[in-house]
C-alpha cells in the first residue's frame, strides 16, 4: 500500500467512526509499523489540516466533530482505484459510437467530469489534465452498433453478412448475440452462430449488413462463455492447448515483469535477472505479433511450433531489408 493510499484509507477510517480507534487497530488495517502510523497522523493533522485528535485516556485517534462542516481531503485526494474507475468509465462512454443514447451518455459523462473537478483532478475551465489516447481502433457504423446492442439487450437473433479477413469471403449467418467485447479499441460480438452450430466472435466493423430477427436468442451459460472465449491469449477463442514460455533480456525484464499478458500467466526471474513468462494460448497469430515487438530482447523457449513461427516471421522481415 502506497503512502497516498494509506493517507486516504486513514482518513476514511476516521471519517466513518464516532469513537476513537486504537493505534494497534490502525496499524493492522493500514498494514504499517507504529513509526509509519505516527508519520501519517502528523501529515494528516499538521500538513493537511485534519481535525485529528488523540484521546488522553485510551490514546485512540479520532476526528473532532465539533466543526460545522465535516473535514474532506483537499485537491487530488481521491484513491488511485477510484480515479482509474472514473477515468475508465468516462473513456468507455466516450468511445461508444456517436448517436447511440447520445443524451443519456452525455449526461453521465458530465456527472463524472463534475465529480473529478470537485476532487481537484480536473480544472474548472479548459482541457482535462488526464489524456487517454486510443490507438488503432476501428470505427463501427452508428446504425450497426445500435442494431447489435439492441438485439443483445432484447435477446433477439441477428442475421448478418460477415466479411471474414482470413478467407476474404462474405458469409450469411444467423447468430444469437451473447456479449459485446471491446478489445484493443475495437468492438467484437461474442455469439452463438446457428450456421456453424458453435460459439464464434465477430469483429463489428466486418459486418456488412445486419437484420434483427423476430426470434428469441439462444442462451449460453457464463462459465461456458468464459471457457471458450477467455482461456487463450488475445482475441482468439477456444480452450488453451499450449503454453508459451518466453525469456526476456534482463533489461527488458524490468518492464515486462510488471505487465499482464493473460490472467492465468506465471513468471519468475532467473539468476541473471531475466524474466521468464508463461502464457496459455490456442491460436498463435496474435501472440507472434506481440513477441516480435520485442525483437532480440525476447526468446521463445517453448513450444517448438511457436519458436519456429516467430523465427520464420523474423527471417521474412529481415529478407525485406537486404544489406545496402
Amino acid at each position: 500500500m502506497s503512502k497516498v493510499e494509506r493517507l486516504y484509507h486513514l482518513h476514511n477510517i476516521l471519517s466513518q467512526r464516532r469513537t476513537p480507534i486504537s493505534r494497534h487497530d490502525l496499524m493492522e488495517r493500514l498494514e504499517c509499523s507504529q513509526a509509519t502510523l505516527y508519520r501519517l497522523v502528523a501529515e494528516l493533522r499538521d500538513f493537511l489540516g485534519a481535525p485529528l485528535e488523540q484521546d488522553p485516556d485510551t490514546r485512540g485517534f479520532y476526528y473532532d466533530r465539533s466543526y460545522d462542516q465535516p473535514f474532506e481531503l483537499p485537491g487530488i485526494w481521491i484513491s488511485p482505484d477510484e480515479l482509474q474507475a472514473l477515468l475508465t468509465a468516462r473513456q468507455v462512454l466516450g468511445n461508444v459510437q456517436p448517436g447511440l443514447l447520445e443524451g443519456e451518455l452525455e449526461s453521465l459523462q458530465g456527472r463524472i467530469t463534475n465529480l473529478l473537478r470537485q476532487k481537484g483532478v480536473e480544472p474548472e475551465e479548459g482541457d482535462s489534465r488526464i489524456h487517454i489516447q486510443a490507438v488503432a481502433g476501428r470505427a463501427v457504423p452508428e446504425h450497426l452498433f445500435q442494431d447489435v446492442l439492441g438485439a443483445l439487450i432484447s435477446r433477439q437473433r441477428l442475421h448478418i453478412s460477415y466479411h471474414g479477413r482470413r478467407r476474404d469471403e462474405v458469409s450469411e449467418r444467423d447468430v444469437s448475440p451473447l456479449r459485446l467485447t471491446q478489445y484493443r479499441n475495437s468492438w467484437y460480438l461474442d455469439a452463438w452462430c446457428h450456421t456453424a452450430q458453435g460459439l464464434r466472435s465477430f469483429a463489428l466493423e466486418r459486418i456488412r449488413e445486419q437484420q434483427v430477427l423476430d426470434e428469441v436468442a439462444r442462451e449460453v451459460e457464463p462459465d461456458v462463455l468464459a471457457a471458450h472465449f477467455d482461456q487463450s491469449y488475445g482475441i482468439f477463442s477456444g480452450p488453451a492447448r499450449h503454453t508459451a514460455k518466453l525469456r526476456f533480456s534482463p533489461e527488458m525484464s524490468r518492464w515486462v515483469a510488471e505487465e499482464q499478458w493473460h490472467p492465468d500467466q506465471s513468471g519468475a526471474f532467473d539468476q541473471e535477472g531475466a524474466w521468464t513468462l508463461e502464457v496459455p494460448f490456442s491460436d498463435p497469430r496474435e501472440l507472434v505479433m506481440d513477441i516480435l515487438r520485442y525483437g532480440p530482447e525476447v526468446e521463445v523457449l517453448a513450444p517448438g511450433s511457436l519458436r519456429e513461427a516467430v523465427a520464420n516471421s523474423a527471417r521474412l522481415t529481415a529478407d525485406m531489408y537486404p544489406p545496402a
